[in-house]
């Protein structure tokens, strides 16, 4: 994907905050580091994200957003703005987990963006530039027969290609729980027109940490890739997800399970009064002072650097894994 026009294939990434991240690629097929995606007007692109009103006393932040603890307080740092938390303006941060593909939607020549978000929306970014200087203008939700595109399942990924044959593109969606479906583009390559849902990957399994398995079994939060992988003429999936797995390791020996027994009776205390401190944070009991305010994050700090240190002493019981799964187009 050569988005730029300049003749080097170029990378296009969503992000957890939500921003899109353009890697340009150069003469060495080497890239350049990651800039942050703007529309036209200049705004840095986030589909659902930005600042929002009170949401259980706090200002939810969606976005690449970082907090600052100096001598004269907390700060949110985010996109150029540095904004004061205060026992009566607070902020907490947040994501909507962006995932983007880029297209030439309605057939004008040009890359447009295809945009999946946390919530299981579609939305499509037109490009109002053209080949060699793109300007993305304002988004909007894709539609099926006339409805909002909304997935039943969340984070998700959308990737378009013409999997049908029929010459114009039409829209794969993974889900949050792990399933691919397919909307044909039942219009034409300069205006498509999406029909209903059909799935052709069926949900992963939703293992929690407590019941993790061991052997590698596909997960959720489907990322799709269209290509004709063995050489058949056929188009297939590829289909990424996240899944929890136990890790392979040796059986603990008795001294060892007694010293595991111990962190443990250990972390008790320490994760309820963690608990304790969070929920001081909210509502009616939260500080009502900067003194107060600092008093109480120094000791969240404080009792969550000690359950830090402690769960670094156990073993892991579980561990997050990204795997790639392939389907053969019959």
């Amino acid at each position: 994907m050569d988005l730029d026009g300049d003749g080097h294939r170029d990378l296009l990434s969503g992000s957890w905050p939500g921003e899109l991240f353009l890697f340009r690629g150069g003469s060495d097929h080497s890239f350049a580091a990651p800039e942050m995606l703007r529309d036209k007007d200049d705004n840095v692109i986030n589909i659902g994200g930005g600042i929002s009103e009170d949401r259980e006393g706090y200002t939810l932040i969606r976005g690449n957003a970082t907090f600052e603890r100096t001598d004269e307080g907390t700060f949110v740092n985010y996109h150029g703005k540095r904004l004061k938390s205060t026992p009566d303006k607070r902020y907490a941060i947040s994501g909507t987990a962006s995932a983007v593909n880029a297209t030439d939607w309605d057939g004008d020549g040009d890359y447009d963006l295809i945009v999946g978000d946390i919530s299981g929306n579609v939305h499509l970014i037109p490009n109002e530039g053209t080949s060699q200087a793109y300007a993305f203008g304002e988004d909007r939700q894709l539609e099926v027969e006339g409805q909002p595109l909304r997935s039943s399942s969340s984070r998700v990924g959308p990737c378009v290609a013409d999997w049908d044959g029929d010459g114009d593109l039409d829209l794969l969606v993974g889900a949050g729980d792990g399933s691919v479906s397919l909307f044909r583009n039942t219009g034409t390559a300069k205006e498509p027109k999406l029909a209903a849902a059909q799935q052709l990957v069926p949900p992963g399994e939703s293992a929690s940490t407590s019941n993790a398995p061991k052997e590698a079994r596909r997960g959720g939060r489907a990322k799709v890739c269209v290509a004709d992988w063995n050489g058949d003429g056929k188009l297939d999936l590829l289909v990424g997800d996240f899944a929890y797995q136990q890790p392979d390791r040796p059986k603990a020996t008795t001294e060892q399970e007694a010293e595991y027994e111990r962190i443990r009776k250990e972390l008790e205390p320490l994760r309820k009064r963690y608990g304790e401190l969070i929920q001081r944070m909210r509502g009616d009991s939260r500080p009502r002072t900067e003194e107060d305010q600092k008093k109480l994050g120094d000791e969240m700090s404080e009792v969550s650097t000690q359950m830090s240190a402690l769960h670094a002493k156990l073993p892991r019981e579980y561990e997050p894994h990204g795997w790639v799964w392939l389907f053969l187009r019959k």
